[in-house]
């Protein structure tokens, strides 16, 4: 594997990681602050799905603002844009007004996270790139998986925590002014002519796998929370969980990886899914066992995150030139929606039905993602003979 770590490499990924760590801090300290203030799952649900609506307007405008802009500036522009919409959160508690400020850190988020990647990908080469690709993941869920952490240590600071979050958002720029390369695109590399329909029902699985990550993720730092909480454990503890889960996403990248490359990828994806629905139906019944909800955490983070990981995978495999920007548009797009309706749906069945309802909703959405997988197989021999 030739991978070139070149200073704007470093600069990127370290970058694009201290946001991981600040969006990391901020889901759960939101989700605690509303908590605190007497508001039930279902309207943190609601924020963290205004959060993900955000994401999910800008998606189609993402490669026209990159080109009409430039990648940098508009980086630049994200992290500032997040960084204050962050802060001014704690001058107020009007749920509105916290809608409207989670709708711009997610459009801010989407945007830096979609030119990011393609930054990354302009830095790698073809023989690197899926390992290029898994650094960059790697690091950017490693800072994620420290938000939650960092949560429990500033959440008595009830005067400071959001502006606190804030401003880790803004340690990424000095690390993006030492960057000497531009990311470059033009307005033809981002024309899709409607390539998006020929594209969509080649990668069921993969739209499908990437929503459910998204889901996952969205709810680990979301819900996850307070679903330990109900169950007895303390809040403390409890904003820790989240940390569990990425640090098993985090440290078995490569691992899983590795094992991909020798038993074929779709072998190892197709086993992810099944680990991650064999394990779900547990946690209820081990949540008052440290010993035993501690690994079930890491092993159900890991599987879950290689679920994401081999979808962008299979896309590199699959797609080139435009399609494979239509392919990485449906991706986003699955990342917004899962982000935007999981939350909304599975914050109001927990007060509806009851707290084990997050896990039927994750249960669920793994269980499509292993549906799309065996459509697609099924599919392939009857397209080979068209």
């Amino acid at each position: 594997m030739k991978v070139i770590l070149t200073r704007d490499f470093v600069a990127l990924i370290l970058s694009v990681a201290v946001v991981g760590l600040g969006s990391g801090a901020t889901l759960p300290l939101t989700s605690l602050a509303l908590t605190q203030a007497g508001y039930g799952t279902d309207v943190v649900g609601l924020l963290s799905a205004a959060q993900a609506g955000g994401g999910l307007v800008v998606v189609p405008l993402a490669g026209w603002i990159a080109t009409r802009f430039g990648g940098r500036q508009v980086i630049v522009g994200a992290v500032l844009v997040v960084a204050f919409a962050t802060a001014l959160m704690q001058l107020t508690l009007n749920l509105w007004l916290w809608a409207l400020l989670r709708v711009l850190c997610g459009a801010a988020l989407m945007l830096l996270f979609t030119i990011g990647e393609a930054w990354v990908n302009q830095l790698a080469d073809d023989a690197s790139r899926g390992r290029v690709i898994a650094i960059y993941a790697t690091h950017f869920t490693l800072f994620q998986m420290s938000g939650p952490a960092l949560v429990s240590q500033i959440a008595g600071f009830t005067q400071w925590r959001f502006p606190l979050c804030g401003a880790i958002f803004l340690l990424a720029l000095p690390m993006l002014a030492s960057i000497r390369g531009t990311p470059h695109a033009s307005a033809d590399e981002h024309a899709e002519h409607g390539s998006w329909r020929r594209v969509l029902p080649q990668m069921p699985a993969l739209v499908i796998g990437t929503g459910f990550f998204a889901l996952f993720d969205t709810i680990a730092l979301s819900l996850l929370p307070l679903f330990a909480m109900a169950h007895g454990i303390a809040s403390e503890t409890a904003v820790l969980f989240a940390s569990a889960l990425l640090r098993g996403d985090t440290t078995m990248q490569f691992p899983i990886g590795w094992l991909a490359d020798r038993l074929g990828h779709e072998r190892v994806h197709i086993g992810c899914g099944v680990v991650v629905v064999a394990l779900l139906p547990f946690l209820p019944w081990v949540i008052n066992t440290p010993w035993l909800y501690w690994p079930l955490l890491y092993v159900l983070g890991a599987a879950a995150g290689a679920i994401y990981t081999l979808s962008l995978v299979a896309c590199g495999e699959r797609f080139r030139g435009v399609a494979l920007v239509s392919a990485s548009s449906l991706v986003g797009a699955s990342w917004s929606a899962a982000s935007f309706g999981g939350p909304l749906v599975a914050g109001a069945l927990m007060k509806g039905v009851g707290n084990d309802a997050m896990v039927g909703v994750l249960l669920f959405a793994a269980l499509a993602f292993l549906a799309a997988v065996w459509w697609e197989k099924r599919r392939a021999p009857l397209a080979a003979t068209d």
